[in-house]
């Protein structure tokens, strides 16, 4: 027992006797030990849905204030416990990000890591709490990683690494991620990084699908969800039956990125601009370019941009089907208008010269 206590504040002795000196004025708290109070905040911090529980159970009394910021409280925190808002970041709420991830909370190294690394532009430091995350084995991190490394983001072309970055999503899919499942069968079928092979990427993807499908329909059990068929799972894009009505929940590094990018100053986001930079067109992603033309074009109307296959899968299934359809409908009709002005504008000009030849002739 005296070893799962150590710390600066824990001996042996002190493990052991309560501690009256910070009572909470009196009461049946004074009658809890330490490890006892700890245990119960690390359950609570562990079934939390925002830091505002963990935050009312730790105001209770002094000495809950002081057990809250025990490192077993922090490093079961859960992900919705430290799952900090874009309008609510402040120099608290970054420090409780770096406590908890000191504690070796993988999803508090995840969301500071792209906090600052999109955010406040610090990516050395993002980077390395990102690969803390991603040692540690968090499917997020380890997929951010991945699409860093393809989209070479923070340097220049030349510094994506194609190979790190298929690794990295095989590791992520390995853990689960149906994200980086379909962008490993994507890379596959396309050779793209790894070795081609068209029927193993076909086979990925057929996957991604299934798991992305079975997922939605235990999520929607009972709700009158839709039923897809077996086409779905042959799809590029995954079950636009399962999309139909229902978008897929943002995790807490997303849902912050999309906030802060939407809530930035006018002059700020007027920069950005100017510099050509864009955000990825998928509306619950929030990653921004961190160079002119990082991202990559929807190749049918090459309005839109996406930091990823997936984000493309999912705007694709959003809506972005029928409005590529259209402005692909726009574009032939405004292609076949100016090729019929400038096949009007030549026969014009035929007969025009047509008509000054007969004129010549008649001359002579």
């Amino acid at each position: 027992m005296a070893a799962m206590w150590s710390g600066k504040s824990w001996t042996d002795e002190g493990a052991k006797r309560r501690r009256t000196t910070l009572a909470c004025g009196g009461g049946a708290f004074d009658e809890l030990h330490d490890e006892l109070v700890v245990s119960i905040l690390a359950d609570v911090a562990a079934t939390a849905n925002s830091p505002a529980d963990l935050a009312a159970a730790t105001l209770t009394c002094k000495r809950f204030r002081e057990l809250g910021q025990h490192k077993l409280v922090l490093a079961r925190a859960s992900p919705r416990c430290v799952a900090v808002r874009a309008k609510g970041w402040s120099d608290d709420a970054h420090r409780f990000l770096l406590r908890c991830s000191d504690a070796g909370n993988t999803d508090a190294s995840y969301l500071l890591g792209m906090i600052l690394y999109y955010c406040a532009g610090n990516r050395p430091a993002g980077s390395e709490l990102l690969a803390q995350a991603a040692l540690r084995g968090h499917a997020e991190a380890l997929y951010s990683m991945a699409i860093i490394q393809f989209n070479g983001s923070g340097g220049s072309k030349d510094s994506r690494n194609l190979l790190v970055a298929a690794h990295l999503c095989a590791h992520a899919a390995g853990r689960g991620h149906t994200d980086a499942l379909r962008e490993l069968g994507h890379c596959v079928s396309d050779g793209y990084g790894v070795r081609k092979s068209v029927s193993a990427g076909r086979r990925l993807l057929v996957q991604a699908n299934f798991n992305e499908m079975c997922a939605a329909l235990r999520a929607g059990a009972g709700q009158g969800v839709q039923r897809p068929s077996h086409e779905c799972l042959l799809s590029d894009f995954g079950c636009h039956h399962v999309a139909a009505g229902r978008a897929r929940a943002a995790n807490g590094a997303n849902e912050f990125l999309a906030e802060w990018f939407a809530t930035r100053p006018a002059a700020v986001a007027e920069a950005a601009a100017g510099a050509g930079l864009r955000l990825c067109s998928q509306p619950a992603c929030g990653r921004p370019e961190t160079r002119k033309n990082e991202f990559r074009r929807c190749s049918a109307c090459g309005v839109v941009v996406y930091c990823s296959r997936a984000c493309q899968a999912l705007h694709w299934r959003a809506g972005h089907r029928t409005e590529c359809a259209n402005a692909n409908a726009a574009g032939n009709a405004n292609a076949n208008v100016q090729a019929g002005a400038a096949a009007g504008g030549s026969n014009a000009n035929a007969a025009a010269s047509g008509s000054g030849n007969v004129d010549a002739a008649a001359a002579v």
